[in-house]
């Protein structure tokens, strides 16, 4: 028997099926400008060469979950993100989450269950938006800022802001700054912003990095130095909340 999660970010759609104790497949996909349709196809990819007889159920998390019409269940993606963490790694009592939108710390008990959590979801400052916006100024992306950025000294990028962040870099390249600080810079504000979520919470070790710029090596080292932590990254990060969900729907 499988089940399978489906969690649909502002930024990637990701599934899992899952057979209760392994991962049998995962669908990593840009969401584009249809959840509704990226959320059903990762869904369609997932069942490929399955009989829908062997699924207990489907389970739908992220932003897009409102519009999934195919699913069992919706759940939110703190619950679920507690859940896939827990499977992965039970020593973990804090998640940091920096998703394409927002950022979220999570604090979850020994029985892998959600004790509290918060969220700086109002503004892209510190998200994957962020990195995506202002790294495209240094000619430039998410995928090969981290090798950009690596051994080079951050320069300071004073606003959190997207758009002012933005100017200030464009104003940084007219001085010509190296690319490699600047790009050293807008992940150091981003490490900035993740220390200052957690924070304002309860931070207990052991800490977990999961989402999308968890893949950034440079950010986990500069999040590791603030804290004075070492940080758990799953070899999956990206898709914690899917996986999450796929063990909520086996039960």
């Amino acid at each position: 028997m499988y089940s399978i999660g489906v969690d649909s970010g502002s930024t990637y759609t990701k599934g899992v099926l899952f057979d209760g104790e392994n991962i049998i497949k995962k669908v990593i996909v840009p969401t584009g400008s249809s959840p509704k349709t990226t959320s059903k196809e990762v869904y369609e990819e997932l069942i490929d060469g399955v009989d829908k007889a062997e699924i207990k159920k489907v389970i739908g998390t992220g932003y897009g979950r409102v519009s999934m019409d195919f699913v069992d269940k919706k759940v939110t993606e703190i619950t679920c993100h507690a859940k896939g963490m827990f499977f992965l790694n039970k020593n973990i009592r804090t998640i940091l989450d920096i998703g394409g939108q927002d950022i979220k710390v999570i604090n979850i008990s020994e029985n892998g269950n959600v004790e509290n959590f918060i969220m700086n979801d109002k503004c892209a400052a510190g998200t994957g938006k962020f990195l995506e916006i202002t790294s495209n100024k240094l000619d430039s992306d998410i995928h090969n800022i981290d090798s950009l950025a690596k051994g080079a000294v951050p320069e300071n990028i004073s606003s959190m802001c997207t758009v002012f962040a933005e100017s200030e870099i464009i104003s940084l390249l007219a001085r010509e700054v190296p690319r490699e600080n600047i790009a050293a810079g807008i992940i150091k504000s981003i490490s900035n912003k993740g220390v200052s979520l957690l924070n304002k919470t309860d931070i207990k070790e052991e800490i977990a990095f999961t989402g999308g710029l968890a893949k950034i090596k440079e950010l986990v080292k500069m999040l590791e130095n603030d804290l004075k932590l070492d940080i758990f990254v799953a070899e999956d990060a990206q898709i914690v909340g899917a996986l999450g969900a796929a063990i909520i729907g086996y039960k």
